[in-house]
């Protein structure tokens, strides 16, 4: 079976398998060429995933015809879900949310919570201010900046280690790990600050 790089991910699949909630799952931002949907797709979940990005898309598409699996990823926004309320068990978004200015984070996260079954996880993780890129190119206030990557410009926002609690005021909170990663990237050591979250929706 394939280890994938989300490592984080692992975790929250452990929870879910112990939740005893129909494997229902979601991924919010579910593009790239290593798709973690292919990893629930092994463990017998159902999966639905929103990409907005076409090429990324493709990329996932291909990665889960090479193994057998339709991931059934989704062409849109996650500020606008195309899913009835509380109508999967899982969701979760995994170094996504967080290319977006902070209001379309907030509609992207109550969005997410509104297509949750009672009882449901969720796992959303945040750019922190640790992050070696905070401050780098065009300032758009509140930590939030339109930076390059990839050759793509694209907007980052970041948070610090209370911010974004008050989005989840009306979840329980059941992990939360404030992480910073040192690695080599294109020769050069670099730093990335990162706050991960599982919540369980209220009944």
């Amino acid at each position: 079976m394939e280890l994938f790089k989300q490592i984080p991910l692992y975790r929250f699949l452990a929870l879910c398998n112990e939740s005893g909630m129909e494997k229902t799952i979601l991924d919010c931002g579910a593009g790239g060429d290593s798709p973690p949907l292919s990893l629930f797709a092994d463990y017998g979940y159902s999966t639905c995933g929103i990409e907005m990005n076409n090429e990324q898309l493709k990329k996932a598409d291909q990665f889960g015809q090479t193994r057998g699996q339709n991931l059934n990823i989704l062409q849109g926004d996650m500020r606008h879900l195309p899913m009835r309320d509380e109508s999967t068990s899982f969701v979760y978004s995994y170094n996504s949310i967080f290319h977006m200015r902070k209001s379309d984070v907030k509609e992207s996260i109550n969005e997410m919570k509104r297509v949750l079954k009672p009882n449901g996880l969720l796992f959303v993780n945040f750019l922190t201010l640790k992050d070696f890129r905070v401050g780098d190119g065009v300032d758009l206030g509140e930590h939030q900046y339109e930076q390059m990557e990839d050759d793509e410009l694209v907007i980052h926002s970041y948070y610090d280690y209370l911010e974004a609690d008050s989005m989840f005021d009306d979840m329980q909170l059941i992990y939360k790990e404030d992480r910073v990663l040192e690695r080599k990237f294109e020769g050069e050591w670099i730093r990335q600050g990162f706050i991960d979250y599982i919540y369980i929706k209220s009944k």
